[in-house]
């Protein structure tokens, strides 16, 4: 059972657009939609949230995103006025790539604590990390060139980070001079790989083999295109 989300946007058509890329990164997630008024105006609803709050949750809790400030407010008073507001939690976090980051979350299994901390983190807007640093010596080093037409984009980038999902290595991957750690969709996203880049991976840990040869096994599935 993964934690689920709730998209609380002003717009209908937005809202639906989130979930729909969310979805793409995890499709285990229930990702629901709360966006507009009953009538299709632009707006946000209190009974529509409390009807995505109760059909996101699905015994593991519920992470909430929005757009706009009186969405979340709307938003808060719709998880207080839960029977436990103890399983929704409300972020500020940038509605796509928090949705992003936090349904890849979910699709590992992570807590809603740790859900709702991967949305939050998207501010940052993707764990690139500085390349040079000295190396562990147990360090699994591994260089693949990408042969899928969008590279290191969306999907890809997602599965690629889910493929990691409990093992114990430490796993980033450079391009250039960028480096990303490979857990964060949106790290791997911003090295911004294409078909034929030629990227590195450097993993450590004890399961620094296996988390490499996940990655390369994507690869030459053209991460499933």
């Amino acid at each position: 059972m993964n934690v689920g989300l709730v998209i609380v946007s002003h717009s209908a058509r937005l809202a639906e657009g989130v979930v729909e890329l969310a979805r793409q990164m995890a499709p285990e997630v229930r990702v629901v939609a709360a966006g507009g008024l009953p009538d299709g105006n632009i707006g946000t609803d209190f009974e529509k949230v409390s009807a995505a709050l109760s059909d996101a949750d699905t015994g593991a809790g519920a992470v909430v995103l929005y757009d706009l400030g009186s969405a979340q407010m709307l938003a808060e008073l719709a998880v207080e006025s839960l029977g436990d507001p103890s399983t929704a939690i409300v972020v500020d976090a940038p509605l796509v790539e928090g949705a992003v980051a936090a349904a890849v979350a979910a699709q590992g299994g992570d807590g809603m604590r740790a859900v709702a901390r991967a949305a939050e983190s998207a501010a940052e807007g993707g764990e690139l990390v500085e390349p040079g640093g000295p190396k562990p010596q147990d360090e699994v080093s591994q260089e693949l060139e990408l042969a899928n037409e969008v590279g290191l984009h969306a999907r890809p980038a997602a599965l690629l980070a889910r493929s990691l999902t409990g093992l114990q290595a430490n796993v980033t991957i450079s391009l250039g001079g960028k480096e990303a750690d490979a857990a964060s969709v949106l790290g791997v996203m911003g090295l911004g790989a294409r078909k034929g880049d030629r990227i590195v991976l450097h993993a450590n840990g004890p399961d620094a083999r296996q988390a490499v040869e996940r990655i390369l096994d994507l690869a030459k599935r053209n991460f499933d295109e």
